[in-house]
C-alpha cells in the first residue's frame, strides 16, 4: 500500500484515511498472555497497557521492539524576519550540522536506547514564506515535505520518533494549533527558544495575525493550516507519522511541535494517531493543551522543552521496558507458580 505515492493533499487525505487498523486478534493473544504472567493484576500499570498496544500494531502477542528509528527534519521560516525567535535562522543549518557529527543530545539518547537516527534537511536555502503576508507554502511545496517525511520512515523499523530543528517553527506550530482548535493566540503560544516580555506579545501578535489571514482557507481544514501556517519540517513530521499508520508501526510522539503535526492528522481522521503515544509533556505551556484535546497522557514529565525528538526518545526506554516485561516474563504455568 505504501509503495503508490501520494501527488496530492486529497489523495494523502485518502491514504490516511484508508490505513489499516490493530491486529486485534493478536491484541486479544496478548490481552491473554498478560494475564498468565507471573505478578498481581495490574501490577505493572500503564506497562501493560502499552504492551497489548504495542502487540496489535506489531500483530503479534508476544513482541519484540529491536529497531527502533529516529527521523529528525529540519527547515527554516520566513516568519523569523518577524523576530520571533531568539536565535537568527543560520542556527538551523549549524543544528543540522551537530546533528550529523553526533554532537546533539536526540544523538546520545538515540544511541543510549538503540534507535537509528536520520536526518533529514529540507530546503534550508529556501525558508517557507511569511505567513502573516500570504502562505507558508504551496499545494506542491506541503506535498513534497508530506513525501519527504513518508519517504524518511524505514519500512523495517518497529518504533518511530520523529523530531524537528527549525528556528521559528514554535510559531509556525502555534499558528496551527490556533487555527485547528481556535481560542486565541495568546492559548497557543509561547517562549520557544526563550522570548519573553514585548518580544512574546510581538510573537503572539504574529501568530494572531497569520490565524486571522488565513482564517477562510483554514476553515474546516487541517491540511490547508499546515499549508499556510506552518513549515516543511512540521509537514515532514506528518507524513512520517502518517507512513507508520499505514505501515503498522507504532509511534512516539514528541513534544509541542511534533503534537502540532499529528493534531493535523488527527483532524483529518478521528483514528489517525491510534498507534501513536505521546512520549511526555513539555514545558512549552500549550503542549498540555494539545495532548488534552488529542486524548494523550504522556509517558514522561520531565521539564524537557529542547524538541530534536528528545523527550519521545527518551520514551523509547519506557516502551522497551514494557514489551521486555511482556515477552520476557513468565506466566504462571511456566514458572511453576500458583495464581491463586
Amino acid at each position: 500500500m505504501s509503495d503508490s505515492p501520494f501527488t496530492s493533499l486529497v489523495e494523502f487525505r485518502n491514504r490516511l484515511s484508508a490505513a489499516p487498523t490493530p491486529d486485534e486478534a493478536a491484541t486479544s493473544q496478548a490481552e491473554a498472555r498478560n494475564a498468565q504472567l507471573t505478578k498481581p493484576a495490574g501490577a505493572l500499570g500503564r506497562l501493560e497497557d502499552l504492551a497489548i498496544w504495542y502487540a496489535g500494531w506489531r500483530g503479534t502477542p508476544r513482541p519484540a521492539l529491536e529497531r527502533p528509528q529516529v527521523v529528525v527534519f529540519a527547515g527554516n521560516h520566513g516568519v523569523t524576519a518577524q523576530g520571533v525567535s531568539a536565535f537568527p535562522p543560520e542556527v538551523t543549518e549549524q543544528m543540522v550540522l551537530n546533528f550529523q557529527h553526533g554532537g546533539a543530545a536526540i544523538n546520545q539518547l538515540s544511541a543510549a536506547f538503540g534507535a537509528k537516527l536520520d536526518v533529514h534537511a529540507l530546503s534550508l536555502d529556501r525558508p517557507t514564506a511569511d505567513f502573516t503576508t500570504g502562505p507558508a507554502m504551496s499545494e506542491s511545496e506541503v506535498v513534497q515535505a508530506l513525501r519527504a517525511g513518508w519517504d524518511a520512515v524505514d519500512p523495517e523499523s518497529d518504533l518511530l520518533v520523529t523530531g524537528e530543528m527549525g528556528i521559528g517553527n514554535t510559531t509556525a506550530a502555534s499558528a496551527i494549533v490556533a487555527a485547528l482548535y481556535g481560542g486565541g493566540a495568546e492559548q497557543w503560544t509561547g517562549s520557544g527558544t526563550g522570548v519573553s516580555g514585548a518580544a512574546l506579545d510581538a510573537k503572539t501578535r504574529v501568530v494572531a495575525d497569520g490565524v486571522a489571514l488565513h482564517a477562510e482557507t483554514c476553515a474546516n481544514d487541517a491540511l490547508q493550516a499546515l499549508r499556510c501556517l506552518g513549515g516543511r519540517e512540521i509537514a515532514a513530521m506528518a507524513g512520517a507519522i502518517a507512513r507508520a499508520r499505514v505501515e503498522q508501526i507504532p509511534v512516539i510522539l514528541d513534544g509541542f511541535i511534533c503534537s502540532s503535526a499529528a493534531a493535523v492528522l488527527d483532524r483529518i481522521s478521528p483514528d489517525a494517531l491510534a498507534h501513536a503515544v505521546a512520549g511526555h509533556v513539555s514545558a512549552e505551556g500549550a503542549h498540555a493543551r494539545i495532548l488534552k484535546n488529542l486524548g494523550k497522557e504522556p509517558l514522561l514529565s520531565l521539564g524537557m522543552r529542547l524538541g530534536e525528538g528528545t523527550g519521545a526518545a527518551l520514551a523509547i526506554g519506557v516502551l522497551k521496558g514494557a514489551v521486555a516485561c511482556h515477552s520476557g516474563m513468565a506466566t504462571f504455568a511456566e514458572a511453576g507458580v500458583s495464581d491463586s
